[in-house]
């Protein structure tokens, strides 16, 4: 193997294309329908012809059974244990329409699937018929607390079977059709309040001659903080209710301004103290307005929008109005319609200024220049920033109004036991259809992961793509899936999806992975999924493998090429000195005592006389000859380069008398090549004396080779070896031994 400094780069024959790019899954456009369309409806449909059972049991013959005798109306999933079914409501979602669970079986028994399925919310939307030879009182009861709808005992009568299925998935149904109802007539409610709400609170913008925008962003901007709150600390015990609540509310915060005269409220320039003083009586008159809303003030919007009007111009060290709270004796509610207030005033046209930018915006509010706010409002405002500008001046869509419908509804409906209306499922199986459909269209390997239990589902072409089943349990232990991946790039991974944030759940990485025995590079792009609790619980995460290689592969050939001379091969003059540099080192990090180098420059003595009598396609095999035998006559660290046309450097760590050593290289370089004789001349150069500056060691071996040549082709001379006169001799740059000593003479 040849010496010298050698690239780290790989050359692979067998390249596959480079990966399709993922094709959008289209767009609702501004404002989203409530419901699939007809389109959808139709997937749908055909999607949900055949409902879908998954039975779980570790017996073939037990599956073979309750499928003949469910029949061919049913597309059946089966499972053989507790860990293949959890796989497979994780993949299918609430696609399986309903579960036949056995309760004896290896890996997971029925009862730790039930749990499982408890934890994850499913149980509420995926309805379980136990089914085994048990008949233990205890046992059945164990499963109904874990939330089974029935109960079927071995051994199978086939009418009972099938008119249980039957009536439980029936039942399910028309649960399902139930909450839908009382979605849709929720959501129409909801949207009824907004549009009134959103109504009178731009009756009262447009009299203030301001866009009807600025309660839409007052809304918006509420919404985004308070969330962001909600996860940052529980100091204030909201709920996604609460949050709707305030949300709403907060369009209202304005009203008072109904009674301020016009002159006042649309004065273009500053007011003056008594014009002041009315304006800031809107405060306290729109919490007078509200009060005096006999039937309704004790409605809990109602409530909270009489805190927002009279207490939003309250500031956070006491210094605002209309009763000077301060701290936390201003309601939250009030606090960050505040800030949000605040921030849209900025940042929007007003008849007495020009809006700020985003940026300076909040500066001011940083500095306090717009009064003083709760510093955890701040924080939350700091982090929904970058968010700000692209969420406001947009309105409230009709999908987040039907969210928001949904959350009513569902408490509505049962307290909160039901957790998915069957708007919510259609639109999942809609999703879950698109996902998998675009994943099957992509060279893009797509997984889901969920840490309990620890279970990875790749894409259908993923587990072509790596070899790997499509459902791999506890992958980070499985020895297939981290012969693949390999165990630190799992750990890693592992570690940076477990060190993100709600606010940065993201992670980018990439791998080198072993598939088929050939490494590959991949991009990996996962998003970590975090709970709702506080502190957050670490659920797992989803994401995407890309294959890389070819990018990898040219960007390893380009860095080659820009380290490397393209006709020798060795490493080129600009990388040598970096590489030289780096290891001569700053004068305090070397020990004089033991680091020794050597730097030789060699120069081919006669090759002009190669080009002219055999042509230049010759002379380069001559210099790649000569750059071989170079290489062959050091060690594998030392540095090789090419630095001029026939003139090659040569960087030794060299701890002994370097005499012999260059005497040995000298001899092995000398020679023929196809008839052509080859003559050396070097010069050298040590750090003996302690010079540790690559451009000084460099000129001195260049000074030893011009006094070389000028004495006579062929051999060495080391610049310590040459008088104080010679040394101190300063050489021409047109005649130095680098720009070409040869080129005006004939060698000789």
């Amino acid at each position: 193997m040849k010496g010298g400094l050698q690239p780290s780069h790989t050359r692979r024959n067998d390249r596959h294309g480079a990966p399709e790019k993922e094709r959008p899954a289209g767009s609702w456009g501004t404002e989203p329908p409530a419901s699939p369309g007809w389109k959808e409806k139709a997937i749908i449909t055909s999607l949900n012809e055949k409902q879908t059972i998954l039975i779980v049991d570790d017996s073939m013959l037990n599956r073979a059974l309750l499928a003949d005798m469910i029949g061919d109306a049913y597309r059946i999933v089966e499972a053989e244990d507790g860990k293949q079914a959890v796989a497979a409501l994780q993949k299918e979602g609430t696609g399986i329409s309903l579960v036949l669970l056995d309760y004896v079986m290896p890996q997971m028994n029925g009862f730790d699937v039930l749990e499982v399925m408890n934890r994850n919310g499913w149980i509420k939307d995926i309805p379980v018929i136990m089914v085994s030879a048990e008949s233990d009182a205890a046992y059945i009861e164990r499963a109904y607390e874990l939330g089974v709808t029935d109960f079927i005992n071995r051994p199978y009568d086939v009418n009972i079977v099938r008119r249980r299925v039957m009536n439980t998935l029936m039942l399910y149904q028309k649960q399902r059709t139930l909450m839908g109802m009382v979605a849709d007539q929720v959501y129409e409610r909801e949207k009824s309040n907004n549009l009134m709400v959103y109504i009178l609170s731009h009756i009262v913008e447009f009299r203030n001659g301001e866009s009807g925008m600025h309660v839409l962003n007052v809304q918006a901007m509420t919404e985004m903080i308070l969330t962001h709150l909600m996860r940052l600390t529980d100091q204030y015990p909201l709920t996604a209710e609460d949050i709707s609540l305030i949300t709403m509310a907060s369009s209202l915060h304005d009203i008072g301004k109904i009674a301020i005269p016009e002159e006042v409220l649309n004065k273009p320039g500053r007011f003056t103290d008594e014009e002041f003083a009315i304006m800031k009586t809107h405060s306290a008159v729109g919490s007078d307005m509200l009060d005096n809303l006999e039937l309704y003030k004790d409605e809990k919007l109602v409530k909270v929008a009489r805190e927002i009007c009279r207490w939003h111009h309250e500031r956070y060290d006491g210094r605002g109005y209309p009763d000077g709270l301060v701290g936390d004796e201003i309601p939250i509610s009030a606090q960050v319609v505040a800030l949000a207030d605040v921030y849209d005033a900025l940042t929007s046209q007003r008849v007495y200024k020009p809006p700020f930018s985003h940026e300076e915006a909040l500066r001011m509010i940083r500095e306090g220049e717009c009064g003083s706010f709760n510093p955890l409002i701040l924080e939350c405002l700091t982090a929904v920033a970058d968010d700000l500008e692209s969420r406001l001046n947009r309105g409230v869509t009709g999908r987040e109004i039907s969210v928001d419908s949904l959350h009513l509804s569902e408490a509505a409906l049962d307290n909160g036991v039901a957790k998915a209306s069957s708007r919510t499922l259609e639109l999942l199986d809609y999703e879950r259809m698109k996902y998998h459909f675009f994943a099957s269209m992509s060279n893009e390997v797509q997984f889901e992961y969920t840490d309990e239990p620890p279970m990875i589902v790749l894409s259908d072409w993923g587990d072509r793509k790596l070899g790997l089943p499509e459902i791999v349990m506890d992958p980070y232990h499985d020895e297939a899936f981290c012969r693949v991946f390999g165990n630190d790039n799992l750990a890693e991974l592992n570690q940076r999806l477990r060190a993100t944030t709600q606010e940065a759940p993201l992670v980018d990485m990439e791998l080198e992975v072993t598939v088929n025995g050939e490494t590959r590079w991949l991009h990996a792009l996962a998003r970590a999924l975090w709970s709702d609790e506080n502190p957050p619980e670490y659920l797992g995460s989803l994401g995407k493998f890309i294959d890389i290689d070819d990018r990898q592969a040219e960007l390893h050939d380009l860095q080659f090429k820009a380290y490397h001379d393209p006709l020798t091969e060795v490493v080129n003059r600009a990388f040598a000195r970096k590489v030289i540099t780096e290891r001569l080192g700053e004068e305090d990090e070397c020990d004089r005592h033991s680091d020794h180098h050597v730097l030789a420059v060699c120069d081919l003595d006669f090759f002009k006389q190669a080009n002219d009598t055999h042509g230049h396609q010759f002379g380069d095999r001559v210099l790649q000859h000569f750059a071989g035998r170079l290489q062959d006559s050091v060690r594998g660290g030392d540095v090789v380069a090419r630095v001029g046309g026939d003139e090659f450097l040569v960087c030794m760590d060299c701890p002994v008398d370097p005499r012999p050593l260059i005497d040995r290289i000298h001899r092995s370089l000398e020679g023929e090549f196809e008839g052509f004789p080859l003559s050396v001349s070097m010069g050298v150069a040590t750090t003996d004396d302690g010079v540790r500056d690559y451009d000084e060691l460099f000129r001195r071996a260049d000074v030893a080779l011009y006094h070389k040549k000028r004495g006579g082709r062929g051999g060495y001379v080391f610049y310590d070896d040459l008088s104080e006169e010679e040394r101190g001799s300063v050489i021409d740059g047109e005649f130095t031994a680098l720009s070409g000593i040869d080129k005006n003479e004939t060698d000789q």
